[in-house]
């Protein structure tokens, strides 16, 4: 990377009044738990050089028809495939404006940045609670938390850029507020 590039993601970070339930299984399960806040990622991390400016224009035009929304999460869910194997919270309400935002961003300046594993696969909402090394590790943390049936909601009203720094940690640069 060269001074100019910068590792990026963009990303809505719920306040959830229940957060700490989140935040206690990603300590035991996400290894990136201290480096960034619970989240649902919209644009998967990328390199660019690509100015704060233009990127916080580029972001405003593509979310202007956006109104807040309602988000809410349940239910723990195992997934395994050729990325890893993951605990993720699956979405509950909210899911179609999640894609919408997630196809939106993809759609202007960042559409060449937009991992070819999406095409692929395909593109589930979700907030990532648990990240193993394999099947038999997400199986037993599966079972240490699949009896949570807690929900988690909160009105989404703002988008986030964040800089992933050569530690992997979480520095916000730019939020851009969904207008009302």
């Amino acid at each position: 990377m060269n001074s100019d590039t910068k590792k990026r993601c963009i990303m809505i970070f719920p306040q959830f009044k229940n957060i700490n339930i989140i935040d206690e299984i990603r300590e035991k399960y996400d290894p990136l738990s201290n480096n960034v806040r619970p989240h649902i990622t919209l644009v998967f991390p990328f390199e660019s050089n690509i100015s704060k400016v233009d990127l916080q224009d580029s972001l405003i035009a593509s979310l202007k028809e956006v109104k807040p929304f309602d988000l809410i999460l349940g239910e723990i869910i195992k997934i395994y495939n050729t990325i890893g194997f993951f605990l993720f919270l699956s979405v509950k309400d909210g899911s179609e404006k999640i894609i919408e935002l997630h196809n939106k961003l993809y759609d202007g300046m960042l559409k060449t940045y937009k991992p070819k594993w999406l095409n692929e696969g395909g593109f589930m909402p979700h907030m990532t609670i648990g990240n193993f090394s394999d099947r038999t590790a997400l199986n037993n943390a599966y079972q240490d938390v699949c009896s949570i049936k807690d929900r988690f909601s909160i009105l989404v009203d703002k988008i986030s850029v964040e800089i992933i720094d050569e530690n992997e940690d979480s520095i916000i640069e730019i939020e851009v507020n969904l207008n009302k």
